[in-house]
């Protein structure tokens, strides 16, 4: 078999129908086959597993993975994002999610076991892209933070209401922008210098979006972006990106990875400032008891 460290680089942005093409030549049969299978049924490479891929071709999970590599992607996740990403510009959500559907066993072990390595999947790869460096910036701008405002559109706006839920309870002053539209000029006009914001945008560009990152640079704000898509796009206009890698398919849920990276960055923010973050501890449950009426306030 040809090694690939002897092909040329590829052109950032081809399809895998270009790459394929590119490519056939060096590859080995199994991944030929493999590859020429992915690109006549991008259905199967967004909602298959690599080992039900591998089934398909009468190869393995690892060709599969292998196959990836060798058309130029840094691994399975990263194909798939692309055809992915290909596929909902031309489908529509509800024929997506009938598709999704249509390819998940309803046994409730393969079920179990195809959403757990689907987790595992998008897990190592956002691991994988997680620079240390980027996440360590980020934790240290919200730890010196005046205040921080968090904003999430559709399902990110849990993640981001629990950012700011966690990041008061280790004495950050944290609140969540909850409205869009018109109303968002409300959340927006207390922002200033030193505070930082933290917009959790898998991969739609709103309207909102932008204004609040110009708004942002405006006031002096720093911004921190947790996005799976929107890096070629925002990128240069926020201080920090943190990926959150989404499983085109939908399994697990586009907030998944979203919400490890904010629990590692409330861990993180912890052990390093750890009398701030039990003081804080400390008083939620003194103010707990006394709601519950457990303590008397005295005279």
């Amino acid at each position: 078999m040809a090694s690939t460290a002897t092909h040329p680089e590829l052109t950032p942005g081809q399809s895998l129908q270009q790459r394929v093409a590119e490519r056939a030549a060096d590859l080995s049969p199994a991944e030929r086959r493999t590859a020429e299978y992915m690109r006549d049924h991008p259905h199967d490479v967004v909602f298959a597993s690599a080992s039900e891929l591998g089934a398909m071709t009468s190869t393995s999970d690892a060709t599969v993975i292998r196959t990836a590599r060798a058309l130029g992607y840094t691994g399975l996740p990263e194909l798939r994002h692309s055809v992915g990403a290909a596929l909902a510009s031309l489908t529509r959500p509800s024929a997506m999610l009938h598709q999704r559907i249509a390819t998940m066993s309803h046994e409730p072990a393969e079920l179990i076991a195809r959403l757990f390595d689907d987790a595992a999947e998008v897990l190592a790869e956002t691991r994988r892209c997680l620079d240390p460096g980027a996440f360590q910036a980020a934790a240290a701008l919200l730890a010196s933070a005046r205040e921080c405002l968090t904003f999430g559109v559709g399902l990110s706006e849990t993640v981001a209401e629990y950012l700011a839920r966690r990041l008061n309870r280790v004495g950050i002053r944290a609140r969540s922008a909850r409205r869009m539209g018109f109303g968002m000029a409300d959340d927006l006009l207390p922002l200033g210098k030193g505070d930082v914001v933290v917009v959790f945008a898998p991969g739609r560009l709103l309207r909102e979006i932008e204004v609040l990152i110009d708004h942002a640079q405006q006031v002096g704000a720093s911004i921190i972006l947790v996005t799976d898509a929107l890096l070629p796009v925002l990128g240069e206009r926020v201080h920090v990106t943190l990926p959150a890698v989404c499983s085109p398919g939908g399994t697990p849920g586009e907030t998944f990875t979203a919400t490890i990276i904010t629990d590692a960055l409330i861990l993180a923010i912890a052990a390093e400032h750890e009398q701030q973050a039990v003081q804080s501890s400390e008083l939620l449950n003194k103010l707990r008891a006394s709601l519950l009426g457990l303590t008397r306030s005295a005279p």
